[in-house]
Parts: C-alpha cells; sequence; structure tokens
C-alpha cells in the first residue's frame, strides 16, 4: 500500500470533489506526516503502525471523513453540531476542506484513544 493508491483514488474522483481532498490529504499529513497513505476498505487512509488514524472518502452528494472509530465522532459532538454525521463519518460539503483545527483536533483523538 502506497500514497500512489491514494493518486489513483483521487485521479477518479471529479472536481470539485478531488481538490477538496487533496487540501484534507495535506492537512491530515500536517498533523501525521510520519503515517503510511494506504487504502482501508476501498477508500484513503493513513496508519500509523498497524492502525488507521484517519480516512477520507467520495460520495455522491458528499465528502466524509472517517476517523477509523465510533467513538471519536461522538466525544466531539458540540464541535461537531454544524455536520451531518454517523457513527463512523463526519459529512462535509464537496467544495469545503474541513480546517485544519479539526483534522487536528479528531486526529489527536483517534491517537489517544490508540495509546498514540
Amino acid at each position: 500500500m502506497s500514497a500512489e493508491e491514494i493518486d489513483a483514488y483521487l485521479a477518479g474522483v471529479p472536481e470539485p470533489k478531488r481538490s477538496t481532498l487533496e487540501e484534507l490529504r495535506r492537512r491530515i499529513l500536517i498533523e501525521v506526516p510520519e503515517a503510511e497513505q494506504c487504502i482501508s476498505y476501498g477508500m484513503p487512509a493513513f496508519r500509523l503502525g498497524t492502525k488507521v488514524v484517519a480516512g477520507f472518502a467520495a460520495f455522491k452528494n458528499h465528502l466524509a471523513y472517517l476517523p477509523h472509530s465510533g467513538m471519536v465522532l461522538s466525544e466531539m459532538q458540540d464541535e461537531l453540531e454544524m455536520f451531518v454525521k454517523t457513527t463512523g463519518s463526519l459529512h462535509f460539503p464537496i467544495d469545503t476542506c474541513l480546517d485544519q483545527a479539526l483534522v487536528s483536533r479528531l486526529i489527536e483523538i483517534r491517537k489517544s484513544h490508540l495509546g498514540l
């Protein structure tokens, strides 16, 4: 698994979704530059050791940030009240990236659950 697999995934995503996800990828890598980029469950992901700490995906009408844990988003209810979410995904518009502070917080919580 490698960054090239994420490149290939993104190459198949139409604009403006692609640009938004490319920016999210950069923001995730700012927080975990040592992460291995890979594909997990058919979607781009970022792994530290054997554990995935973040991921994303494109869907028809939205984009999704995937914390790869059902506990992360539930811990941030107040911070995420303006977003549509499920237990395991945070939905956001196709043309608006999550801000760096939010990405940082999402990854910080995921890492703390893993003891990293």
